[in-house]
């Protein structure tokens, strides 16, 4: 049967393969587990088998993982849509925030963010399709943005993420990539702590790693199919 750290393993090893295929350095795409809808035996699973960052969507869901796994030594990462009225649980409980892009909303989070401890790192999250169900500032509007996030008192602007609509194939997935890759790369110089490309999932991650993505956010392949 197969587990979740054969799972890990087996996706470690593709990373590698594509960071080599594609001339990264090898190490450069760090991996973040999507454990939203899966149980916390399935995250201390991965845990254990070397994973130590940990993406959330639904933010109840989050807080009773959070709270149960507390002695676990781990990143959480809020990967979801942000409504105003969630800001203060999300600043007082994750150490990042990959889907911010409204400033009233990163506002919030800096206002309710404790001061006298360390910063809350944020992706500016881009829109990269014409979905209308699609969150994300618009590209033209990511740089403004940014220099709003950069400002703010309690975050720490690390780069930008985006979700893109499905798409086919390797060539078409890394043309819609390439636009974000050269967004991260203009910006990138103006920024302190701007290392962060969040873009890949489980269906579209080899073009990602081709297209300079640092952070690729992984479910189904590691956890396999949600309740």
């Amino acid at each position: 049967m197969t587990t979740i750290t054969d799972n890990i393993e087996r996706l470690s090893d593709r990373i590698l393969r594509f960071e080599r295929q594609y001339g990264r350095s090898a190490g450069s795409v760090k991996l973040l587990a999507v454990s939203k809808r899966h149980p916390v035996e399935s995250i201390i699973a991965a845990n254990e088998a070397g994973i130590q960052d940990f993406g959330e969507n639904y933010l109840q869901e989050a807080l009773n993982k959070i709270q149960h796994l507390s002695s676990m030594h781990v990143n959480w990462h809020f990967i979801g849509p942000i409504q105003s009225n969630k800001t203060k649980a999300i600043a007082e409980n994750f150490q990042w925030v990959h889907s911010i892009d409204r400033l009233k909303i990163a506002q919030r989070l800096s206002d309710q963010r404790e001061p006298s401890g360390p910063k809350l790192n944020i992706c500016v999250q881009i829109k990269l399709s014409t979905e209308a169900n699609k969150s994300g500032v618009e590209l033209g509007e990511a740089e403004a943005l940014c220099d709003s996030v950069e400002a703010l008192p309690n975050l720490q602007l690390r780069g930008l993420m985006a979700i893109p609509a499905a798409l086919p194939d390797l060539e078409s997935q890394r043309r819609t990539f390439r636009v974000l890759a050269q967004e991260y790369s203009r910006l990138k110089p103006r920024y302190a702590q701007f290392d962060t490309l969040s873009t890949g999932m489980s269906n579209d991650f080899e073009a990602a790693v081709a297209e300079g993505s640092t952070l690729i956010r992984i479910g189904t392949t590691i956890f396999g199919p949600r309740n």
